[in-house]
């Protein structure tokens, strides 16, 4: 990350970085077309089965996440429709999906059905349990979660999060209005780089960054390295046990809802508002699925991919609204920001 020093949190490029994040974000999504078209030959039954999510859950023995994460990619495609909480198959997909069809192109999609991540996903699937983090070498019972607690991998991840928010940071940063706030909690802030992000364009705020121990010294030496070690400091503990520490007015959760399933999810909006000062805003900065899941297209398939590698998911602004509601947030916002990215603010009253 040392080669990132001379970075400039206040300033984002003129070139569109949506291409560059696309193709990343995007990479599993063929995979799990694949894994439905070829191995299961989902459409087929789909279009003689018109069926809400639960069914299809229950025909497939699927996990309601990952199918919740698979339908909401073949909506964005278009290849079904869903209809008071019912998906059928459309046109589009009756055409090229469905095996008795003159255009189908299962066969074109069979050379890549032993792709690893295509038979991971029928994995994923049934057991709602994430595979290992883009092939890092572990047991086969860990994730990235789990992988953040050894030094070598938070390195690698913390690093690769943290270029990504060089843009998506600023891009944040520069549609909130935070002049009311003045203590900000970065929870699960990885390097700091969002935290850094928020005080380089509202200077009178300052901020800690609360992540695992793994991560700490990373932090650290990111923080002093973009210049806000005065501004920014750094605390060592872990969201999901026990509480959150006290006297923040702005607790962000940026890109870390999405790694978790609803329970943890619940959990951690619960905890944001207990500790939270009366009068406070949450800050979810992330990538929102449409209220009615039916895209957009670029994060269903950024779903996938976390669908395959974490407990969570791109969740739709609607989902987050209902959850935030529940810990007792009001006062709700939303605007785009950058790279299919968004933010979400509501407060405590």
């Amino acid at each position: 990350m040392g080669a990132m020093n001379d970075v400039n949190l206040t300033r984002l490029p003129a070139a569109d970085p949506s291409r560059a994040y696309r193709y990343r974000d995007g990479l599993y999504a063929a995979d799990l077309v694949t894994a439905a078209l070829v191995h299961l030959d989902f459409f087929t039954w789909l279009a003689a089965h018109p069926s809400d999510l639960a069914g299809i859950c229950r025909h497939f023995s699927f996990a309601e996440r990952p199918a919740d994460v698979m339908m909401t990619l073949f909506t964005a495609n278009g290849f079904v429709a869903c209809g008071e909480g019912v998906f059928s198959v459309t046109e589009s997909g009756r055409a090229y999906l469905v095996a008795e069809s003159a255009w189908s192109l299962a066969p074109y999609y069979r050379s890549l059905k032993d792709r690893p991540v295509t038979k991971d996903y029928l994995k994923v699937l049934t057991t709602g349990k994430p595979a290992n983090w883009g092939g890092y070498e572990e047991d086969d019972a860990a994730d990235w979660h789990r992988s953040m607690e050894d030094e070598g991998f938070a390195r690698q991840f913390t690093a690769a999060m943290d270029c990504r928010g060089v843009l998506l940071g600023p891009a944040m940063a520069k549609v909130l209005d935070l002049s009311r706030c003045s203590r900000l909690l970065d929870i699960g802030g990885g390097s700091g780089i969002y935290a850094c992000s928020l005080v380089a364009n509202h200077p009178h705020l300052k901020a800690t960054v609360f992540d695992q121990a793994s991560v700490e010294k990373i932090a650290r030496v990111r923080v002093a390295e973009l210049g806000f070690a005065e501004q920014v400091d750094v605390r060592v503990g872990d969201m999901l046990k026990g509480e959150l520490p006290g006297g923040y007015d702005l607790h962000l959760y940026s890109n870390v809802l999405h790694d978790w399933d609803l329970p943890e999810v619940r959990q951690l909006l619960a905890t944001s508002f207990r500790a939270l000062e009366p009068g406070g805003t949450l800050i979810i900065h992330d990538a929102f699925i449409n209220a009615d899941k039916s895209g957009p297209l670029p994060v269903a398939e950024y779903s996938a991919l976390l669908m395959h590698s974490t407990q969570g998911k791109c969740y739709s602004t609607k989902e987050y609204q209902e959850l935030a509601m529940e810990a007792g947030f009001r006062g709700f916002s939303f605007q785009t920001t950058a790279a299919d990215r968004g933010v979400m603010t509501a407060g405590k009253p």
